[in-house]
């Protein structure tokens, strides 16, 4: 190797090192300890630390536990690898709180993990510090890890704030997974981290950590101008910022969950109080030539032109996921538009 090629290879170590300490003081915040820039791992987007961790985690017989409703890159991830996804439930009338009961009746000797998705997609809610403790002592007492995909991190705009899953790290050990995309709005920028929140080194001394890093060692990175702008991001965003997109979630949920309300074939339990999304029940009962929610949004998107993720999509038949995270005025025309979709194919009485 040149002199040249050492010293370049030399520089983008430390670049990557100035990065990982960055993200691991951001992260550090929120934590009742601190994390190191050797516990941060660099991603392309919170898209390829999903495909990484399952990954790692696929072994023959393995399996892991999954939210319904989720994330269905999980699912896709997990039949790419080979490992076999099982699903919790979220309960809709406890505002999605994971069914933990459920949980330990579908762990055994071969489960690997479970995944912790909060703020949530597609429900739109905000697990409190409580629930998240009993989530961690459940994890310990079924002897697995736990993966927090926290994409949506401190989106959040009701009466729960946002708790990392890492700091019951010292009861269970944690991934943390997340990504610029969300909080600073720039999805197109494809930069996320595995952050291992394991105060105890249980991540380490099992190899996970190794095998993470040996997976990283055989992908591609973020691209080099986005890692070199990452310190100065974390560093100096003005929380005017983010209270502005907060405040203007906010709203959007506000109007959305108002208008949903006037719609006799949607249920909306909950206001959402996090992430982009809520997922709302639709009774087919109420309306004709409709048979189920893929049904609804076909027809909702040719006849209105409005997109709607039927529930089938995330695991839920008959649910539908709306998100609202577009200006008010559009959101406000398409409820519109849905509220007049569904009058016209409400059941007519007599």
């Amino acid at each position: 190797m040149t002199i040249e090629r050492s010293m370049h290879v030399l520089q983008s170590l430390l670049t990557a090192k100035a990065i990982s300490s960055a993200i691991a003081e951001y992260l550090s915040g929120d934590l009742p300890y601190k994390l190191s820039p050797d516990d941060v791992f660099l991603t392309s987007g919170c898209t390829q630390a999903i495909e990484i961790v399952v990954s790692v985690l696929s072994q023959p017989g393995a399996n892991i536990l999954l939210p319904r409703p989720g994330f269905s890159l999980y699912e896709a991830q997990c039949a790419s690898s080979g490992l076999d996804g099982r699903h919790f439930n979220l309960v809709p009338d406890r505002e999605w709180e994971i069914d933990l009961d459920m949980v330990e009746a579908l762990a055994d000797d071969n489960t690997v993990a479970m995944v912790v998705i909060n703020p949530c997609n597609p429900c739109g809610n905000v697990l409190s510090y409580q629930h998240l403790s009993k989530v961690a002592e459940t994890a310990k007492k079924l002897g697995i890890m736990v993966i927090a995909d926290e994409v949506y991190d401190h989106l959040t705009f009701g009466k729960n704030p946002f708790v990392p899953m890492g700091a019951f790290g010292q009861t269970v050990p944690v991934l943390t997974l997340g990504s610029l995309s969300k909080r600073w709005l720039v999805p197109g920028w494809r930069l996320g981290w595995i952050a291992a929140t394991d105060p105890n080194g249980i991540l380490k001394n099992t190899k996970i950590i190794k095998c993470i890093e040996l997976c990283l060692s055989m992908s591609t990175a973020p691209a080099t101008f986005v890692q070199g702008a990452v310190p100065e991001i974390l560093k100096n965003t003005k929380d005017d910022f983010f209270k502005k997109t907060i405040e203007t979630l906010r709203k959007s949920a506000d109007l959305c969950y108002t208008k949903l309300q006037e719609i006799d074939c949607i249920e909306c339990r909950h206001k959402p109080e996090g992430s982009m999304f809520v997922m709302v029940k639709l009774d087919i009962s109420y309306l004709d030539d409709i048979q189920d929610d893929f049904d609804f949004c076909c027809k909702l998107v040719k006849e209105e032109s409005v997109v709607i993720l039927p529930g089938v999509a995330v695991g839920m038949k008959n649910w539908l996921r709306i998100t609202f995270a577009i200006d008010s005025s559009t959101l406000d025309d398409a409820l519109n538009r849905l509220k007049s979709f569904c009058k016209r194919h409400q059941k007519q009485t007599n």
